[in-house]
């Protein structure tokens, strides 16, 4: 198969959102398509490779599963639902971003920037805006190492990376693993492309012409989202849209009206002078870390969940070189928090669920002093993912104020 042809037979793994989406695009262009999922029961069944000419994984498939195993053995092709959309949106100029945090606040100002659909690890999959977008019209695309591990032809007009710290090691096994995945997002690039990097980042591969960005880089307009990251963001998203040909007074414009993205910092209530803050993006110590530098007053931090790989030593380090009167614990990892958090000399109360920390919380906040959850953890234990948690947590500060 060339880059842009599509296989006479496709077997699709992982019928979540992705996979549904990449069965009806194969399925509308005709495409015989076989599909396989835990669900099913099917997901094991190696005859299900037989006559098949391309593989199409949802990220949440891990590579050693039955199957993509199988597909590699047999020299199948792998595709990630990214690499399939690109195939189908050959017309259409992609501005890519990837990084460890920041991927979806970034991508979505870029939307909001320029006008422009977002899809990807956002919510909305590449394959679904085959046919929808304006001819030559440029499409954002949020991409997670998971979907970067299975591109093969993915070359994006520009390449946005944000940062890139440990993450995902229960996913990846290594750092190494996890980073040169991210940098997949370069690889297939050509010198008429753009890679948007840290100031200082060095080795993306690929042949694009260079463009770096640092929080500290002078802005058409501050952006009206709070914090340095944000600030790191914006610099990032300015780069990549002066890139992508967008005028200053567009930028500007974006940068000033650009409300943020739910369940990233966002304020869901105040109740007797305390203000309840929903950060349950922050699934890594990372995230938790920087939320921690966005904030002043005294913070009641909520933290927990199923642990990623990560020590919680640095982030027990940073809690207790910040404003935190207390944190509670929850989930899965809390009693690794406790240990790490004790060493660190941080206040701490084992509340075990999201409910009892909210009530545990608020009923110790003071006016003025916030409740920040920004777990540092994974949601799967407790929750069905990151926005489920926000949710939860919003609705749990609602009942506060009846």
């Amino acid at each position: 198969m060339t880059p842009l042809e599509l296989p006479a037979r496709a077997l699709v793994v992982g019928l979540a959102r992705s996979g549904e989406a990449a069965r009806a695009a194969l399925e509308e262009r005709g495409v015989e398509v076989v599909v396989a999922d835990r669900k099913l029961g099917n997901d094991t069944d190696l005859s299900l490779l037989d006559g098949v000419d391309v593989l199409v994984k949802s990220p949440g498939v891990p590579g050693e599963a039955a199957l993509p195993a199988g597909a590699h053995a047999r020299g199948i092709p792998v595709w990630s639902e990214i690499e399939l959309g690109f195939r189908l949106l050959p017309e259409h100029p992609i501005l890519a971003v990837t990084g460890t945090k920041g991927k979806t606040t970034t991508s979505e100002l870029l939307g909001h920037m320029l006008a422009a659909p977002v899809a990807g690890n956002v919510g909305r999959p590449l394959t679904d805006l085959a046919g929808q977008v304006e001819p030559g019209g440029l499409i954002v695309c949020e991409v997670s190492s998971f979907q970067l591990e299975d591109v093969h032809e993915f070359a994006p007009a520009v390449a946005v990376l944000l940062n890139l710290e440990r993450d995902h090691l229960d996913r990846h096994g290594s750092v190494a693993a996890y980073r040169a995945a991210k940098l997949r997002i370069f690889e297939n690039q050509g010198p008429n492309d753009v890679a948007v990097v840290p100031r200082g980042f060095v080795d993306t591969g690929g042949a694009a012409r260079r463009i770096e960005f640092h929080v500290e880089d002078e802005l058409p307009a501050e952006p009206l989202i709070p914090g340095a990251h944000n600030r790191e963001n914006a610099a990032a998203a300015t780069a990549a849209a002066r890139a992508a040909g967008a005028d200053e007074e567009t930028i500007a414009r974006g940068l000033r009206t650009f409300p943020g993205v739910p369940h990233r910092l966002e304020p869901v209530g105040e109740l007797a002078g305390v203000r309840y803050v929903n950060d349950s993006i922050a699934t890594n110590t990372l995230a938790v870390r920087r939320a921690l530098t966005t904030f002043d007053t005294p913070l009641h931090l909520i933290l927990g969940g199923r642990a990623k790989g990560e020590p919680f030593d640095e982030l027990a380090a940073a809690v207790a070189a910040a404003n935190v009167v207390t944190a509670y614990l929850i989930g899965e990892a809390a009693e690794a928090l406790a240990t790490a958090l004790g060493y660190a000399g941080v206040p701490f109360r084992l509340a075990t669920t999201l409910e009892r920390a909210v009530a545990e919380a608020s009923s110790a906040a003071r006016p003025g002093e916030i409740v920040l959850l920004s777990p540092a953890c994974a949601s799967y234990d407790q929750f069905r993912d990151f926005e489920q948690r926000g949710e939860e947590f919003r609705r749990l500060v609602e009942n506060l104020e009846r």
